[in-house]
């Protein structure tokens, strides 16, 4: 069960304004969270997630991983949804390596489909099984991974573009649904209701990308029909597979399913130009369960949640799918989910069908059923089902006397006929045929000990069922060509493998029909009428045809079946034991084609009509030869971890064993077994062609109890007729292999030969050599036609030692003792006289001679037995290693034609040219007495000119320096970062090195041409090295028996311990030469040259860089990680320095250890989790053999550097000067040399290699080392030396076996100490994190949108302050003051914000340390990327303030702010990648100006202001020496800006803020108020003074 893991590393382009997002990551029910992070769109979270469930893989591949942003949740409220994106686990699974690696996965939003892209999430998604690494792509360089749309997280194939769809899926109706109730309850419910209901409630629930949808409960019916439809809306292509459609039983109490089907959308949809959307029916589906008699608690329920293999037909369900793709730019899209559908009319008509099946022979019955009678039973669908089948609807019998009599819908037939009872004798037309689907019951007769038979001799019993369904045989005939085509093929190419197989795989799943009609046929065997054991028969493959290529393939063919156990029980070791064996003939067609029954029948076979039973006419007398040779690695069944092996060969009714081998897991019978007597029934040529099969099964005999199963396999005889010559090509019989198999997993191989003869007389038969009284006799060998041919070998052991021995029987091994066997001969090592002191042998080499089969794949197996002896005279098994393959341990003599160098290939000369430029060195070698190499010289001296020219460094390093710089400056590429200056060599460190050579991050290694490089395994040394057994091999010793369920998971916890050693086979005699050659030592045989194995002390020296993702130990999902050193009994603790919460943790610590081999060899580095309060728990460990290493001829005790240096960071780290080493290995090798010449040539055995001369000291150091790197090219000694190196090692829990916890970093040097010892271990602590101050002042804003309307004139304005912080640290957030009342969008502030932090510059990452919470116990270490926010704000007094805008600079490389504002546009953020970057750690000083961006309610990028600002970085010394104030402060303060009056508040001097209002905006108006309103007084004055005027004037006063 594969644990999940899920890193999410960041967002980007999150839809929001200012939000706090966290993401969700949610795999079934369990939900995960990552931290929130505040008032961004973009956070980085790198935080690691494992997710582990213990469920079958089927329902894990099905479980919906979802991954969702959420804004703004807390513990109060759960936030809103931004957007989701889902795949299924099984989906991760099928990628290269189980994995997605910084994949961004595009998040939407289900519930607003029209709007289109919420976002993305960059993450790792890994599927890690056992056994499976992972292999983490060592690439870091962001530029290729911030190119989100051409690394989106899809499978390949689908397009990047998907777009929403409706999946509709319609469920119109089911039929033949069993009882799922007690028939108690339905009488206790009649005896109230007063009538007879279904049993039954059936709904049908469809899941679906981990939605869910139900159809309404049709109340008690067997036949309940809903139309009605379930519809998803989900993206398309989906990244789910499979749609479960499920029918269930709604009940209060147990609410079970019925019946389980799962459409698999890629079955019924097609991706290619003339292709479709999934489209499936209206069509029938059958589902199977268990069986269909009804428990309260079944024991099979799994089976009807679709898991594991349906053992009886539950229920056919007419359903159809269609897809719908959205237009989601049209507005009348309606969500909603149930809507009725319209009733389907018949989809095809109904035919009747007939299934013909004949019993031929019945074996194999499993003892334990056979004291009472049998019968078999077959049934399709529920026809011929006498038990359970059937449950009659009782609404059909009223509707049909409604109709009187049936002249009705075909509908309503239908029903009826479906329904209608097989073991009712319904007459045929025929007017003889009954449907008869069980066979009579007969009483078992006994074969062996363990198995019965039924005696089916002259008579077979014979079964004929009537169905009626769907007549959709074209759709099966179809299915049946594809397979015949792919058998076909299968057979034809087995060359153009890989081609064909992805071709094989397509028309195999094209085979697979997703729209069954014809429901599978089981056969069952009864015994007192209870179900045994079963077969399930795909009906496609007994479907006939007139045409041969539709006709199924077992349709008309006698088929051996083997019956198995149902449900879980058929798969432990009760189901390992054959339930029977059958060989049936069966036979499904129309009805109106049943006159072909008969035609496969074997010839001779003739229908009997009254008894049922087809009689047979001819039987055939056979003998039977099975020539029993070997076994090999057989499955230990004992708990000395040996076997008691013999084997049982079934035949027909026959069976017989071989004798009894003790303790071994590979035993050579060599014993030929005869059959007499076999009787077979049917016509010779078919026997010749397809005899019945041969079951051999291997057993393990114990002297108490009944004998262990170990495995089984099948093999088919040979077969000569009577008028047959005895002779080649096919007689005498090849041996060959057959994998024998222990229910799923394979427990050995069968070495076997199987003759079937015809006898007609006893003289025509080929004659046996030996006796042939079997009864009494000795046992019969193997006959010499068939037996290989054997040839004399010798076999040469080398004793190197035992290691890790554990104890036997709870008393310590003392005195082990190692015994080899090969083929009956072998020899024993010395007696090792206290393990305790010195676990070697003191003679090294032994010998023996032995005869073996001539072909290498008949060598039997050599086996390494360990004994300890114990006082008088006692043996101890200790443990055992069978070798099953000698093949890598044959001698092959030296070529003759190899030693003169000529046709050794052309040495590799210019491999690395470019590369070395960087040494400023070159190299290649040069064979002398090879004419081909002259024009070698003429490339070597183009190279030189080549050299001058291009790179004048060699003579003239100062001038070419300046030139450089010079040319620099000229080019600045776009987009790319501007440098000034190259970084200084004392500036590198181990460090530097260490990341140019995993490339990561900014040491790319062009621009630094001179550091050098060490090598970055992704795996474990040993692995890149063939497990160092270049000469000394390690033989796992093993003990107790084998584990059953995962073979690989145990068998490490029954070893015992190792054997170190080797073997050479060769055949006598030996050529001369080779034993005449100088120094031959023939005491040691063909291990000539290997060093003793006395005990050395040695220096270890483990270098600890880093671990990464290991797996969380707390609850918090993280860990609290420290090294652990283990070597011998000595132990190294780094507990004090445990890194906080840290599951990627970098470590950099060198330990030195002493150790003496062999006793202290093994080392183990593990990394623990520290906790407060109890034991620390263990993460995981690594185990490296440091004996293996030490003595290997790849030289892994230190590794070679690229280059020779004195002092710096790249000093040589061994002992031994280059030159001192190559010396060694050309003296152990016996080669001449080396020999330094002029001009930098050195020349080793008859090659010349060379180095480009330079004036420097220490020449023929650097000429050795060209040797040393190269020396797999030397002739005959010559192999890969190991290089400087780091290697990742997977870490391990026993807890958890198999599976990675983790990975380590690492590397090991060994210095024996009896050499000078070496220098100081080299630093790789951590690099500190280098101080810095960031001095951030805004100066002004411009063109800031206006939010706030004025409460008087309801004019546009802005209050507007900026606010800053460097990415990750928003508690040191930092505001301007306000800019009250700007009405262009203006604002000035000259206000400087001080950010000082910690940064990394190799990684390019900030680090802070702050404490998780308030309960935390110390702070933890986050490294964030260098992102300067700023934002613009509009200040609110009353509400909260409003967010306008923000933009985010990347201080390693963001746009050059531009000179004006005018010149300030938005293409600075959105083009980003063509423009010229920069960066602060480069430029130090900035100024410009830069815009603002929000996204609009149409999710567009939109300009929302802009801001000048000045960017400074100072490091933190430069910093105290000029200390600045915060704001306007002092010291150093900035002058007031100059802001416009109106800018201050009105209620402060409200005079003022009038005049300012009143003055400039409204004179006129004012003005013309005024005199409107004089104007009005004179009309007012005017109109009240006239009438008193009128009158005076009218009286004339």
């Amino acid at each position: 069960k594969p644990p999940i893991s899920i890193t999410v590393v960041e967002a980007r382009q999150l839809v929001g304004l200012n939000m706090d997002p966290v993401v969700c990551v949610e795999i079934g029910e369990d939900k995960k969270y990552t931290s929130m992070k505040e008032s961004t769109n973009c956070p980085y979270y790198n935080e690691y997630f494992v997710f582990d469930f213990h469920v079958p893989p089927d329902v894990m591949f099905d479980k919906i991983l979802k991954l969702s942003v959420i804004h703004s949740k807390n513990l109060l409220r759960s936030g809103t949804l931004v957007g989701t994106f889902k795949l299924d686990v099984g989906t991760v699974y099928s990628q290269p390596e189980h994995q997605f690696y910084h994949k961004w996965a595009m998040l939407s939003d289900p519930d607003d489909i029209t709007a289109g892209c919420k976002g993305y999430i960059k993450c790792d998604i890994a599927v890690v099984g056992k056994g499976d690494n992972i292999k983490t792509p060592h690439k870091a360089n962001e530029t290729d991974e911030d190119d989100i749309e051409g690394n989106l997280l899809l499978p390949e194939g689908v397009p990047l573009e998907r777009q929403w769809a409706r999946f509709y899926v319609k469920i119109y109706r089911a039929e033949g649904l069993p009882k799922m109730n007690t028939s108690i309850m339905a009488n206790v419910k009649k005896a109230f209701i007063g009538e007879n209901r279904d049993l039954v409630d059936p709904y049908v629930q469809v899941v679906f990308a981990g939605q869910r949808g139900k159809t309404s409960v049709q109340k008690s019916s067997y036949e309940p029909i809903w139309n009605e439809q379930v519809v998803f809306t989900e993206m398309f292509p989906p990244l789910c597979k499979r749609i479960k459609v499920q029918i269930r039983d709604s009940d209060k109490v147990n609410d079970v399913a019925i019946g389980t089907h799962f459409i698999d959308l890629r079955k019924i949809a097609n991706d290619g130009d003339k292709g479709f959307l999934p489209t499936m029916g209206p069509a029938w589906v059958n589902m199977y369960g268990s069986t269909r008699h009804y428990t309260l608690i079944d024991e099979h329920q799994d089976l009807n949640e679709g898991l594991g293999e349906g053992v009886s037909f539950r229920a056919r369900l007419l359903i159809s799918v269609a897809v719908e793709i959205l237009d989601t730019t049209s507005t009348e899209i309606v969500s909603s989910t149930e809507v009725q559908v319209e009733p389907v009319s018949n989809i095809s008509e109904v035919k009747e069908f007939f299934l013909f099946g004949s019993f031929l022979e019945a074996t194999m019955i499993d003892r334990k059923i056979g004291d009472k009678p049998i019968s078999f039973e077959v049934t399709i669908g529920n026809y011929g089902n006498q038990i359970d089948g059937v449950s009659k609807p009782t609404a059909a019998k009223k509707k049909k006397k409604k109709e009187g009599g049936g002249g009705g819908e075909s509908d309503e037939e239908e029903s009826e006929l479906i329904q209608q009872n097989s073991s009712e004798d319904e007459a045929d037309d025929d007017g003889d045929l009954v449907s008869v689907s069980s066979t009579p019951p007969m009483k078992p007769v006994i074969t062996d000990r363990n198995y019965f038979h039924l005696p089916y001799f002259e008579k077979k019993p014979c079964i004929y069922i009537k169905s009626w369904w769907q007549d959709q045989r074209r759709r099966l005939y179809n299915s049946n060509i594809m397979d015949k085509i792919a058998d076909k093929m299968r057979n034809t190419v087995r060359d153009k493998l890989k081609m064909v197989q992805n071709f094989l795989h397509r028309l195999r799943f094209l085979a697979d029909e997703p729209q069954h009609s014809i429901p599978d046929v089981f056969v069952w065997m009864m015994s007192n009428n209870k179900r045994i054991a079963y077969a399930r028969i795909p009906s496609k493959d007994i479907l006939y045809s007139i045409v041969d290529e539709e006709t199924g393939r077992d349709c008309g063919k006698v088929k051996a079946v083997f019956l198995r156990l149902p449900g879980k029980k058929g798969f432990g070791p009760a189901g390992w034991t054959v339930q029977a064996k059958m060989e049936i003939y069966l036979w499904l067609g129309l009805n109106k084609q049943r006159k072909d029954f008969l035609s496969g029948l074997p010839n001779g076979f003739e229908e009997n009509k009254a008894p049922r039973t087809s009689p047979c006419l001819q039987s055939q007398v056979f003998q039977l030869r099975a020539h029993m040779y070997q076994a090999r690695s057989l499955f230990a069944a004992d708990s000395s971890g040996l076997s008691d092996p013999f084997a049982r060969v079934f035949f027909s009714t026959h069976s017989q064993v071989t004798e009894v081998l003790s303790e071994t897991l590979c035993p050579t019978w060599d014993q030929l077994l005869v059959f007499e007597d076999v009787e077979l029934f049917g016509e010779a040529g078919e026997l010749r062609d397809d005899p019945p099969i041969i079951v051999v099964e291997v057993y393990d005999q114990d002297t108490v109890g009944k004998a262990e199963f170990i495995g089984r396999t099948f093999a088919k005889p040979i077969t000569k007729m009577c008028d047959e010559h005895y002779g080649p090509p096919r007689f005498p019989p090849q041996l060959e292999y057959y994998q024998i198999y222990r229910g799923n997993s394979t427990a050995g191989d069968l070495l076997a030969a199987f003759e079937l003869l015809q006898v007609r007389g006893r003289a025509e038969l080929p004659p046996i050599d030996g006796p042939t009284d079997s009864e009494r006799g000795p046992i019969l060998p193997v006959p010499m036609g068939i037996r290989p041919i054997l040839s004399r070998y010798r076999i040469e052991v080398l004793f190197w030692g035992l290691r890790d021995l554990k104890r036997v029987n709870l008393a310590l091994v003392d005195r082990p003792r190692v015994d080899i066997e090969c083929a009956g001969r072998g020899v024993q090592s010395a007696l090792i006289q206290n393990y305790k002191k010195n676990p070697n042998f003191s003679t090294l080499v032994k010998w023996f001679e032995v005869d073996l089969p001539e072909n290498e794949l008949l060598h039997p197996p050599l086996n390494v037995r360990v004994v300890d002896c114990r006082a008088f005279g006692r043996y101890t098994l200790v443990g055992s290693h069978a070798v099953t393959s000698l093949r890598r341990f044959i001698y092959s003599p030296p070529d003759k034609t190899h030693n003169n160098w000529t046709s050794a290939g052309r040495p590799t000369h210019t491999t690395h040219t470019t590369s070395y430029f960087y040494y400023k060195r070159l190299h290649f070698c040069i064979d002398l007495g090879n004419p081909n190499h002259v024009f070698i010289l003429f490339e070597y001296i183009h190279l030189l000119i080549y050299c001058i020219f291009i790179r004048r460094s060699l003579l003239y390093p100062q001038n070419e320096e300046k030139e450089e710089k010079k040319k620099k400056k000229k080019k600045k590429k776009k987009g790319e970062v501007e440098e000034d200056d190259e970084t200084d060599e004392s500036m590198l460190d181990w460090w530097s090195k260490y990341f140019a050579s995993i490339e990561t991050l900014m040491e790319v290694r062009d621009r630094f041409c001179y550091i050098l490089f060490c090598s970055v395994y992704n795996k474990e040394l040993e692995a890149e090295y063939d497990n160092f057994e270049d000469w000394l091999h390690t033989f796992n010793l093993y003990r107790g028996k084998a584990g059953d369920d995962d073979e690989a998971a145990l068998d490490d916890d029954r070893i015992v311990g190792r054997f170190k050693g080797s073997m050479c086979m060769y055949k006598l005699p030996l050529s001369e030469e080779i034993t005449r050659e100088v120094g031959f030592d023939p005491n040691m045989g063909m291990f000539q040259s290997i060093p003793h194995n006395d005990p050395i002390n040695v220096l270890v020296r483990v270098f600890v860089v880093r671990a990464t993702d290991l797996h969380p130990a707390d609850v918090n999902g993280k860990a609290d990680p420290y090294v652990v050193i283990k070597l011998g009994k000595s132990e190294l603790k780094d507990k004090e320095n445990y890194i906080s919460k840290q599951l990627n943790p970098v470590f950099g610590k060198a330990f030195d250890m002493e150790a003496t081999f062999p006793m202290e060899s093994m080392l183990t580095v593990s990394v623990y989790d520290w906790d407060l309060v109890g034991t620390d728990d263990l993460i995981g460990e690594t185990k490296i053999d440091l004996e293996n290493r030490f003595y290997s001829k790849h030289r892994a005790t230190c590794g070679i550097a690229n280059s020779y240096s004195v002092h710096g960071y790249n000093v040589w780290r061994d002992p031994m000067k280059p030159s001192q080493i190559l010396a060694k290995l050309c003296k152990e090798g016996k080669l001449d040399g080396p020999h330094y010449g002029p001009g930098g040539r050195v020349k080793v055995a008859n090659r010349v290699f060379m180095g480009a001369t330079e004036i420097e000291d220490e020449n023929d150091e650097h000429l050795a080392l060209t040797v040393l790197k190269h020396w797999e090219e030397i002739p005959r000694v010559g192999c890969k030396l190991i290089p400087e190196h780091v290697e990742t090692r997977p870490l391990l829990n026993p807890d958890h076996p198999g599976i990675e916890q983790g990975r380590i970093e690492m590397w090991v040097d060994m210095f024996p100490m009896d050499m000078p010892a070496p220098g100081p271990a080299i630093d790789i602590s951590p690099r500190k994190p280098k101080k810095y101050e960031l001095r951030v002042i805004i100066w002004n804003t411009d063109e800031v949108i206006l939010e706030d309307d004025d409460y008087f004139t309801g004019e546009k304005s802005s209050d507007i302050f900026v606010r800053g912080w460097l990415k990750g640290q928003q508690e040191d957030k930092q505001d301007t003051d306000v800019h009250y009342h700007s009405l262009t969008g203006e604002g000035n502030f000259n206000w400087r914000f001080v950010y000082p932090f910690d940064y990394l510059m190799a990684e390019e990452k900030i680090v802070i340390s702050k404490k998780e919470s308030m309960f935390s116990w110390d702070e933890t270490e986050y490294k964030i990327p260098a992102r300067l926010t700023l934002q613009v704000w509009d200040a609110d007094h009353f509400s909260a303030d409003d967010f306008l805008g923000a933009i985010e600079l990347d201080l390693n490389r963001f746009p050059r702010g531009a000179k004006t504002a005018k010149q300030c546009s938005i293409n600075m953020v959105q083009n980003q990648a063509e423009l010229p970057c920069i960066s602060i750690f480069k430029q130090k000083r900035v100024k410009g100006w830069w815009p603002f961006v929000a996204r609009d309610e149409n999710d567009e990028m939109e300009l929302t202001g802009k801001v000048e600002a000045e960017l400074h970085l100072m490091s933190a010394e430069e910093a105290e020496k000029s200390p600045v104030g915060l704001g306007r402060n002092e010291p150093d303060p900035l002058e007031k800006p100059n802001r416009p009056d109106t800018t201050f508040l009105w209620f402060l001097s409200p005079l003022k803020a009038i005049r300012y209002l009143v003055c400039n905006r409204y004179k006129w108006l004012i003005i013309k108020m005024i005199v409107a309103l004089l104007l009005l007084m004179m009309l007012g004055l005017f109109l009240y003074s006239m009438p008193g005027y009128l009158v005076k004037k009218l009286l004339g006063a």
